[in-house]
């Protein structure tokens, strides 16, 4: 299977410390199927600032211990990137990185708690330019889990969702694991990644989320999931089903 989002780069965010962590994470990675994995660190949400060029070279470098180390896994360059007004200039000098590098889908992350008023413009601005973008872990935005209308429109509007396999585990608790599943139900999301940041307390569970799915849904979506990651690597469109709004009270004490 292929994992689009990741934190496996050593040294750069919040994800793998060292080289030591990265190689640990690829092979629980190649344990759970895992053989391509895209390193997505993270950039511009306040606290740390990975730009382009930076993750390309990392990459190649992770790449070429992990042959080294004779580690069956493919590293691709991504970047998770808090959505900001000046994105898309951003974008075109260079500084922001598609999945792959190929200029297609752009992983866009919200504050977890609340969706910025000028979100929806700046999702439009990057269809206009060609892009397409995957707003990361919805089900544990706040304010999306409390008015998933909002995903919804956004969704409607073009954008794709990625859920946190971990969410579909019930890692990030009941209220998250029945939210994401709602998702799944509504055809609000479109990838299952793991997220992972190491291999204990935010590891990837991507078997066993999958395994979930196909207990509860079927394969038929099951490969819908895992196909749409080959789509991203392939640089084709993706598959998708028309949206359903969500209609739901609110989750109160769920923060």
């Amino acid at each position: 299977m292929i994992d689009i989002h990741s934190h496996i780069l050593p040294g750069l965010d919040d994800g793998a410390r060292n080289l030591d962590e990265s190689i640990q994470m690829a092979k629980l990675a190649v344990q759970e199927g895992i053989h391509t994995i895209y390193a997505t660190p993270h950039h511009k949400n306040s606290s740390y600032e990975n730009r382009k060029m930076d993750i390309v070279d990392r990459v190649e470098e992770l790449n070429v211990a992990l042959q080294s180390a004779g580690i069956g896994l493919t590293v691709l360059a991504g970047q998770e990137n808090r959505i900001y007004g000046e994105i898309l200039e951003d974008y075109e000098k260079g500084e922001i990185l598609s999945l792959g590098d190929k200029g297609s889908y752009v992983l866009i992350e919200f504050p977890s708690g609340n969706v910025p008023r000028y979100a929806e413009q700046v999702l439009y601005e990057l269809q206009f330019k060609g892009l397409t973008p995957i707003i990361v872990h919805p089900e544990r935005n706040q304010e999306i889990v409390e008015n998933p209308t909002i995903l919804y429109n956004l969704v409607k509007s073009g954008s794709l969702s990625q859920v946190t396999a971990g969410s579909i585990t019930g890692k990030f608790g009941k209220n998250i694991q029945k939210f994401s599943m709602q998702l799944i139900e509504h055809n609000l999301t479109h990838f299952i990644a793991s997220d992972a940041h190491n291999i204990q307390s935010r590891a990837f569970h991507m078997s066993e989320a999958f395994e979930t799915i196909n207990k509860h849904y079927g394969m038929d979506l099951l490969d819908l999931f895992l196909e749409n990651g080959e789509q991203v690597a392939a640089n084709k469109s993706i598959y998708k089903e028309i949206p359903e709004n969500i209609k739901k009270k609110k989750f109160f004490g769920l923060f």
